[in-house]
């Protein structure tokens, strides 16, 4: 992708003059942002999509001034009718189940990958919503069938209705209102209130990003690390030589402390492994992922293309795909990350692959994280 180069998706904006622009500190309203805009996938299909065992779905219903939440799978006739107003069915990671809804969110790899989480629909009947809310994460709100009416605004009161199911804000205060149309969008910054209300039936596709907390980074961090301690600490055992006898035996020595503090300290400070450890998070595919492996792979590849549940990083020392991580050094780390870049390999490329290198992705291929061409 071109990043200096001013985009329809973007108002026209280059994704270099949006990121320091708008990212993280502004909304930008887009009209016709993808001109001619139609539904990836129809009505029928993504009722079908809501049902599927694998599939993240949820059906938002308001009940008067109260709102009501069932968690997914949905099956048809789990939906109320569609001539029913005021009911929502939101459907998550539409993009891992579906071609054209992955190629609709590498659209927005102008952003780093490691943020990029995935595309939500919500489809709506006349007068549907999930009530007004926010957002701890940014997010892209593209309108892909019928209207839909949004009310936005700067929060500063943040407290929320109680009792309800869903995060519905009490004291909403909007300060702009727009009607979007298909191939309309809205990008909104973390923390920025939001109402959207369907105008008829409607469908509205959320391109959401990932933020994490640093309570759970940390934890999952730590796991992570701990799972590889004795690699990287070794086998040292506590050592208390000089201990003497204790009239009060509960309490915890503070030699123990010591070697506890200091065993946390190495782990931490050691950055290869820090590193390692972050590359292996933030790449693990979601809990309601799996891959089917090939029965037959051709070699040598004559092409390859990652599979779009595949996630794929890559840093100085690194390359991560789905949880793991290899030492990538050289030509072989120039076309790992090129892979991870552009997701795709051309025969050309694979020549200049090592034996070692073409080995790595002939197993990547069995095991459903890509496909040969």
């Amino acid at each position: 992708m071109d990043i200096s180069t001013g985009l329809p998706l973007l108002g026209g904006l280059s994704p270099q003059q949006f990121m320091k622009r708008h990212w993280q500190k502004k909304p930008l309203l887009i009209r016709q942002a993808v001109p001619g805009m139609q539904p990836l996938l129809d009505r029928a299909a993504l009722f079908d999509l809501a049902g599927d065992d694998a599939v993240e779905s949820r059906l938002v219903t308001q009940a008067g001034t109260g709102w009501k939440l069932r968690q997914g799978p949905l099956v048809r006739r789990a939906l109320p009718p569609v001539k029913q107003p005021g009911w929502t069915l939101l459907v998550q990671g539409v993009d891992q189940h579906v071609d054209a809804a992955h190629a609709l969110l590498r659209q927005f790899r102008f952003a780093p990958d490691a943020r990029l989480d995935d595309l939500m629909i919500s489809y709506a009947t006349d007068g549907g919503g999930v009530g007004p809310h926010f957002d701890s994460y940014d997010v892209f709100l593209l309108q892909a069938h019928g209207r839909r009416r949004w009310r936005i605004g700067r929060q500063k009161d943040l407290s929320l209705v109680d009792g309800a199911p869903l995060k519905i804000l009490a004291n909403f205060e909007p300060e702009q209102e727009f009607v979007l149309e298909p191939g309309d969008m809205l990008y909104l910054p973390p923390r920025y209130a939001h109402d959207g209300v369907a105008e008829g039936e409607c469908m509205t596709y959320s391109i959401g990003f990932r933020a994490p907390k640093r309570g759970d980074l940390a934890r999952e961090l730590v796991q992570r690390m701990g799972d590889e301690a004795d690699e990287v600490l070794g086998q040292a055992l506590y050592k208390d030589p000089g201990q003497v006898a204790v009239a009060t035996p509960a309490a915890i020595p503070d030699a123990l402390q010591d070697f506890a503090r200091g065993t946390l300290q190495s782990l931490l400070g050691d950055p290869l492994a820090l590193a390692c450890a972050l590359g292996e998070v933030l790449t693990e595919p979601k809990a309601n992922v799996w891959f089917d492996g090939a029965a037959e792979v051709p070699e040598p590849l004559a092409g390859l293309t990652l599979d779009r549940r595949t996630r794929m990083m890559y840093d100085a020392q690194h390359v991560f795909i789905n949880g793991e991580s290899y030492r990538a050094a050289g030509r072989d780390a120039t076309l790992m990350r090129r892979l991870a870049d552009r997701r795709t390999l051309s025969a050309a490329d694979l020549a200049r692959a090592s034996d070692d290198a073409q080995s790595l992705l002939v197993a990547w291929c069995e095991s459903g994280w890509a496909h040969a061409a």
